[in-house]
């Protein structure tokens, strides 16, 4: 059995739950590399990432490098020794970095590999109306997400589940991944397969403005997959066309309303208790909405002070 010294990479709250497995399962972690601190909130005060926060609770090493070919960054890194970095939604690596230790630096994606590489996979596995996705393990080469492929797991995606509810599920179904990845290296046991690019291969675009606002001329499945894809971050986006008022807003919660109507596409349908959007074959009635400078709220409650007329639409 190999003995392992573990230089662990990750930044945001579903890389804390990996680093906290290998702790509590007793793996020797030499060291943390996570983003430097950044200035958020109202105050700009500079804030911690989640990993830096639970590495600090464990006594651990930390380094916060902003340029991870900095010479003096690679000297601190090659001090800890180690000969196995594991890498959790984390920047990409230059080959320095990744090359560095004897058994190599593996990754896990939030995909079942080789869909859906990029910036935000559990986003747009829901948003593309998947109904099966997982985790992945792989040992990282010069690509993004194209090494060879270590273990996979798959789990199911619920037709009502958001984001949010599969970022958590698959950040423990990924923490469980990493263990078995780990055993099986520390048993010289890894078996890899290359991952083979086949026609049809969908990408984890970055989320941006304009991949996440709703079209409304889509389906009513394809806008409700949307705006649970994106909720609770960043957010589905659209303008709200009401009088002479403009204003760009957030869904977060919808239901779809299968109805035959004469309405035009993104017309507004108000009544006591519900507001609803005309789509093509029914409505998306809105559950949770954001307006500029406002809490997200019930749509409920956004109707008790919120006046709506006649021509509103959504655009």
């Amino acid at each position: 059995m190999r003995n392992l010294r573990i230089v662990f990479m990750g930044t945001p709250y579903f890389a804390v739950s990996t680093l906290k497995a290998l702790v509590e399962h007793n793996y020797n972690i030499v060291g943390v590399i996570t983003a430097p601190d950044r200035p958020a909130g109202r105050g700009q005060k500079l804030q911690e990432s989640a990993v830096k926060a639970y590495a600090k609770s464990q006594n651990l090493t930390v380094l916060q490098p902003t340029n991870l070919k900095d010479k003096e960054f690679l000297r601190d890194l090659k001090l800890l020794q180690a000969n196995l970095q594991i890498v959790v939604a984390f920047r990409m690596l230059p080959k320095a970095v990744w090359q560095m230790p004897q058994y190599g630096t593996f990754n896990l994606h939030a995909s079942l590999l080789p869909n859906y590489r990029g910036a935000a996979p559990i986003n747009w596995a829901i948003i593309n109306g998947e109904k099966i996705t997982g985790v992945s393990t792989f040992f990282i080469d010069e690509k993004i997400d194209t090494g060879e492929m270590i273990l996979q797991d798959t789990t199911p995606i619920d037709p009502n589940e958001n984001a949010g509810s599969l970022h958590d599920k698959l950040m423990d179904q990924g923490s469980a991944l990493v263990l078995k990845t780990v055993k099986l290296i520390e048993n010289n046991a890894v078996k890899t397969t290359p991952q083979v690019d086949t026609e049809g291969i969908k990408t984890a675009y970055k989320l941006n403005r304009d991949n996440c606002k709703i079209d409304w001329s889509d389906s009513m499945e394809a806008i409700y997959n949307k705006i649970r894809g994106l909720s609770p971050y960043p957010g589905a986006w659209c303008v709200l066309i009401n009088g002479e008022a403009q204003l760009d807003i957030k869904i977060y919660e919808s239901k779809k309303e299968s109805f035959k109507h004469a309405y035009k596409t993104g017309h507004i349908v108000v009544g006591k208790k519900e507001l609803k959007v005309a789509v093509s074959h029914g409505f998306i009635k809105i559950e949770k909405i954001k307006l500029p400078g406002k809490k997200l709220m019930e749509a409920e409650s956004l109707l008790n002070g919120y006046v709506f007329h006649d021509n509103a639409k959504m655009l």
